[in-house]
This record gives structure tokens, sequence and C-alpha cells, in this order.
């Protein structure tokens, strides 16, 4: 029997519509909008970053491994099989940081084979392409496929299917999109954008924080927030961080991040970066690129050393190093002309560069709970100097270019090994506050001049092995408190006048004539204890015609 085949379509003009084709067509279109949403380009571009910086934490991790060596004392093959285990670890978890990353990426390759059969199947239904806005022969409306949102396609066709997906996204957003949306919100700030985190109990993955990173680059955010956001299992910081070329603002601290991207020095814009309370055991030579920083918090971490760059770093104003492991600052220190505040306390420092000296704008210099033995002579080059900590250290004297120190408003050098206490120091007439304490059996004298420092008003001399004060003293018109606890002062000298006369007792002082407010134990009960706390402030003019009252 013959077979009846249907005549070909002339080139040029539209097939009919018969029906068994507009059953495929809108199958075709059922389907499509019946998969998944599609990953947006923001998400794909997040998802390769995440693989990119999965890829390099393991191989970075690896080679450190292999620069591991082995313990005098461990055998052979338990090293290995130590070894081994490190090597797994390292690889498991770069796989699992990949995993949701390769899923997104795989959605996006089959997206782009049913793009391919859409086209396909766009080309039997409309050969030239496009569907002709006039009618087709013999008055048949032609087929044609419509976009996911159910428009006419028009003119365009189907040529690009990524179009379908795309147009469709405004009403079916991608996961990660969503949930970038959820968990920051942006506002206008000046001319660009700022990017928060909202403050929910979900904390970003990294392939979410990659996603964050792109919008926030397209964005142009000026500030990112994502203090204590990230899932503790974020260690390394993608690639793509390098972006960001827009922030200003930039905090990444109360994580787990453990290395920064080689390409932190991408972010120009940077003025303020806060990476407290993470464990980065080292910064990279490229943070010396960020010349615009004026603040940098990397306290509570457990840096050993910092980069030969830093003193590049000519901008900053405040620095933070409180809280790690460092045993020596970079000379290049010395660069950083602009640093009004300076905190390294609880580190391992031994010594300072005799280049702080240059560091001209230095007004806050915090150095407690170190290993310090000493100040360079160098320190009397910083003459905007206002406070300087040092107590709980192991100095043993100060230097004597103190004297230049004509800012100096608070000195705390209690907790020390201190002998003794240059009179250059009393050439620092606007210091207010002198913490000299808990030196034990070191100290034993206080300046003989220590009567220029005028303007004092808080004195610490507590267990200390001071037994006379100088004559001197009585010149502290302003002193407030007093703190002797603990020190075996002696009976004031007798040419004070005892009508005059104040004395301290547990760091408060009294006035002597009356005796002390609260009801003083008479000199008498103070010498049986053993504990003679006097202060003796001769000449003084009363304020009110009676005794002296409680300051």
């Amino acid at each position: 029997m013959a077979v009846v085949r249907p005549p070909p379509v002339a080139a040029g003009t539209q097939p009919r519509s018969g029906p068994a084709m507009m059953e495929a067509v809108d199958e075709i279109m059922r389907t499509y909008r019946s998969l998944p949403a599609r990953p947006s380009v923001d998400d794909v571009e997040a998802a390769e970053a995440v693989i990119r910086a999965a890829e390099a934490e393991e191989e970075a991790r690896l080679d450190e491994l292999e620069r591991t060596e082995k313990l005098p004392d461990l055998p052979d093959e338990l090293f290995h099989v130590l070894q081994e285990v490190r090597r797994s670890a390292a690889r498991l978890r770069a796989e699992e940081q990949r995993r949701e990353a390769l899923r997104v990426v795989d959605l996006e390759e089959r997206f782009r084979v049913l793009d391919e059969l859409i086209q396909r199947a766009s080309r039997l239904v409309s050969p030239d392409g496009g569907v002709s806005a006039g009618r087709a022969p013999d008055g048949e409306v032609p087929v044609r496929l419509r976009l996911a949102d159910g428009r006419p396609e028009g003119k365009r066709g189907i040529s690009d299917a990524n179009l379908v997906k795309r147009e469709d996204e405004m009403e079916k957003k991608a996961p990660l999109r969503e949930a970038t949306k959820a968990l920051a919100r942006s506002s206008s700030l000046k001319s660009g954008m700022t990017v928060f985190a909202d403050g929910s109990a979900e904390k970003f993955s990294l392939i979410k924080l990659a996603g964050l990173i792109e919008s926030s680059a397209k964005s142009e955010a000026q500030i990112l927030d994502l203090q204590g956001k990230l899932m503790d299992q974020i260690e390394w910081l993608p690639l793509s961080l390098g972006k960001l070329t827009s922030i200003t603002e930039l905090n990444l601290s109360e994580n787990q991040i453990m290395a920064l991207p080689s390409n932190i020095g991408s972010l120009r814009s940077l003025t303020k970066l806060d990476l407290h309370s993470n464990k980065l055991i080292n910064l990279p030579d490229s943070l010396g690129e960020l010349s615009r920083l004026t603040e940098l918090d990397v306290h509570a971490n457990s840096l050993k050393s910092l980069p030969a760059s830093f003193g590049n770093l000519t901008s900053l104003v405040s620095l933070d190093l409180g809280s790690n492991l460092l045993s020596v600052l970079p000379d290049s220190l010395g660069n950083l002309t602009n640093l009004r505040r300076l905190d390294v306390e609880t580190n391992e420092l031994e010594e300072l560069p005799y280049t702080i000296g240059s560091c001209s704008s230095l007004a806050e210099l915090r150095l407690d709970f170190n290993q310090l033995r000493a100040l360079p002579e160098a320190m009397g080059k910083l003459q905007s100097l206002q406070v300087l900590t040092l107590h709980y250290n192991r100095i043993k004297g100060l230097p004597t270019t103190m004297a230049s120190l004509v800012e100096l408003k608070e000195l705390d050098v209690s907790f020390n090994e201190l002998e003794s206490i240059p009179e250059s120091l009393c050439f620092a007439t606007n210091l207010v506050k002198l913490r000299v304490g808990n030196n034990f059996a070191d100290l034993t004298s206080l300046p003989r001049s220590i009567g220029n420092l005028e303007m004092l008003e808080e004195l610490d001399i507590s267990n200390d092995q001071i037994r006379t004060l100088p004559n001197s003293f009585r010149l502290l018109s302003r002193l407030r408190v007093f703190q002797a606890e603990g020190t075996p002062l002696e009976v004031p000298p007798r040419m004070w006048s005892s009508s005059e006369q104040r004395y301290v007792r547990g760091g408060t002082v009294h006035g002597r004539s009356g005796g002390a407010q609260g009801g003083a134990a008479s000199p008498s009960a103070e010498r049986k204890k053993g504990l003679w706390f006097w202060l003796c402030s001769l000449f003084l003019p009363r304020r009110d015609g009676g005794d002296s009252t409680k300051a």
C-alpha cells in the first residue's frame, strides 16, 4: 500500500498548526515550567567561585602537610598514618565545601541542554527563527511558542531559550538569591549601597557567602557586615572577595576564618576592616595594598607575625593587635605616621622597635600583658602621646626621654619590676594619672621632684616598698585619689603643719584635723595594725573654712 506523505513545506512559509503539533508544543512548555528554578547568573558565578576557593584551600592544606616535619620520638609508620589521616580530612573538607556549588553548576549545565532542545523545537515550529506579524497562508494562525510567563514570543521566537527562564525568575527566584535576600538587606549610603546581615539565626554557608559577595559587588555595596554570620565550617574566604572594589567597611569578626584570600589588596576603597575574634594565623602581603585603610582590628586571633608590607598602611589611624601571639613588631611600623591609637596588649613582645618613635601622631599606646623588659629611648619622640599603659610586663626602668612627653596624661607601669622612676618624668607636667603600684620589693622611692606634676589627680603606689614621701609631695594640690594599700609608709615629715594635714587610708583622702570622714580609725590604731597610709598636702587653701572633705 502506497504511503501518502505530506507535501514539503516551501521555504519561507509557516507550518500549519495541527493538533499534534499544538499538543507537543504545549507539553514542551508545560514541562519546562515544572522544572526547578534555574540558577541565576549570580548563582552560577558564586558556585564557580566556591569551587575555585575550595580547590585552592585543599591545595594549600596539602602543601602545608608536605612541609610538616616528624617529631623525633614519633615512629615513622605512625607518622605516615597520621599524615594520611590529615590528607583525607583535607580532601573531605574540600569535597564538602564543593558539594552544594557542584549541584548548582550541574543544574545549570542541564538547563543548557534543555536550552538546545527548545531551540530545536523552535526551529521546527518556526524554520525562519521567528513568526511574522501578519497572518499565515490560508488565514491559519501559525504555532507560536510562548515564554514562561505566558506572553507570546512575538517576532523573536525562542532563539535564545535562556530568556525563557530568565524572564520567569522575577516570580520564581533561585534558592541562593532568596537566601541572600533573607540574610541581608540593602539601604542607600551616600552614592552607593549598604548591605548588612539581618540578625537572623541562620548563618551563611560558603555558597551563600559567595552569592552575597557577587550581588554586593554588582550593586557596588559600600558596607558589608558579616559579624558572626558565617558557618563554623568556613575557614577560608572565596577569591571572589576581591570583587568588592567599592566596599569601604568590611566586618568579618567573630567567625572561624583562618586565612584571608591573597587578593584582599583589591579592595582599594576599604577604610575599615574588622577581623577580630577569628583564627587567623597570618595576614597576606597584599594587605599592604589597602592604602586607604584607616582602622584595622585583628585582636583575638593567632597571629605570630605581621607581613613586611604592613608599613605601607600609611593611612592607618587605629590599629588593634591585642590578644595574639606576636613576639616582635616590624620596623616598618615607623611608617605609620598617621597612627593615633595602637593596642598590642596580651601578646609576647619582649621589645619595641626603635622606629616606633617615628609614629609622630600616636596619642594612645597600650602594651599591657607582654614580656617587655625596657622601652626604647625613641619613646621620647612621641610628643603627641597622651596614654601609655604597660601593666603586667617585666620593665625595670623607664627611659630618661620621658621628659619629652609633654602631652602625657596617663601612665600605668603597675605590676612590673620597676626599680626607680626617673626624675625626668616629673617634666611631663600634664600627667593626671600615675600608676606605679604592685612593683613589690623593687620600687622603694618616688622621684624627689614629683611635686612638679601639678596636674596629678590620681596616684597609685600600692604594694611597693616606699617608706617615705619626698618633701615636694606637698605641692600636689590637685591630688584626689591616692592608693597606698600594702605600702609601709612611715609618719609624714615633721615640718608639715598638722592643722593642714590630710592623710589617706585605703585609697581615700581624709581630713587630718577633726578626723577622717566615716569614722576613721585613730593613728594609734593604725600603728597597732602596722599600717600607716599617710598623705600630707601642706599649705593648701581651705575651700570652705572647715575640715578637708573627702575628695
